[in-house]
């Protein structure tokens, strides 16, 4: 069963904030639809499983590890009416363009990921996907310091936040993140955000 109209959905937020849960939600609706669905992740992001997208609370959905925007094109079938991709921050530029095409051949195209890396800056191709989508949900976690909402990724070494020159892209978890608000995110040696020692933050914890 094919769509009338093509549609690209972006799932966005920081980790921790139920992305690809929502994501795989939205495609086991699709499949109890009938709709026919191909699911892709980043080859790099093998944090749970190779094969399959996972939530951080155990759901999965079988996926197609790819390299780069290229193969998963080269992946994509003919009769295929939803595509899901997974941690999109990943992807080079190129998939801005396919997943645009794969809309207009009326695809419903489906995708999870970080808004912002651990600078809470723009991450990789996602603002411009949040642009041209047709419909964005913005999720919010739970900040481990204050317990309000959180939108942002801390990054943590031997539990200290992460300096703002380490690399973007560092693939974790918990034992590495955190979700926390605007407030309590710390990048020491970021040019635009108060430093402070992050110990009084974590005294809220105890």
């Amino acid at each position: 069963m094919r769509h009338t109209h093509g549609l690209v959905e972006v799932i966005a937020g920081p980790m921790f904030s139920g992305k690809t849960e929502e994501l795989i939600r939205r495609l086991r609706r699709a499949v109890i639809a009938r709709q026919k669905v191909q699911v892709f992740k980043p080859r790099l992001d093998d944090r749970y499983s190779v094969d399959h997208v996972a939530s951080h609370n155990g759901e999965q959905f079988e996926a197609q590890p790819v390299a780069s925007a290229e193969e998963l094109a080269a992946h994509v079938q003919p009769d295929t009416t939803v595509v899901g991709i997974d941690e999109a921050q990943f992807f080079d530029a190129a998939l801005i363009p396919l997943v645009q095409g794969l809309a207009q051949r009326g695809v419903r195209v489906i995708l999870s990921g970080l808004d912002m890396d651990f600078r809470g800056e723009p991450f990789g191709i996602m603002p411009a996907l949040l642009a041209q989508a047709d419909r964005v949900d913005k999720l919010t976690a739970i900040c481990m310091v204050c317990g309000n909402p959180a939108t942002r990724s801390q990054r943590l070494i031997d539990g200290r936040p992460a300096h703002y020159d380490e690399p973007v892209v560092m693939v974790g978890a918990a034992e590495m993140y955190e979700p926390r608000c605007r407030a309590h995110h710390q990048v020491p040696g970021h040019p635009a955000l108060p430093q402070e020692d992050d110990s009084h933050a974590r005294a809220g914890l105890s």
